[in-house]
């Protein structure tokens, strides 16, 4: 489970850039890279908010050991 947090966090990490360009700059990265295709910027945020589930995990890893 370890290897699947990792990647998580990683997607997770990505998707905080993206909020942080569309804050800053209004610039919104995914849609840039994908144009048209909407269904596919879909995914993307899915599975980075899917991500962001898996890594709440990560707040109480600690209160295992």
């Amino acid at each position: 489970m370890e290897t699947i947090q990792k990647i998580a966090l990683v997607f997770t990490i990505i998707g905080a850039i993206v909020w942080l360009l569309i804050g800053l700059f209004d610039f919104n990265l995914v849609a840039t890279i994908v144009g048209d295709m909407d269904i596919i910027a879909r995914i993307i945020y899915i599975v980075v908010g899917i991500c962001g589930l898996i890594n709440i995990g990560l707040l109480f890893k600690h209160l295992d050991n």
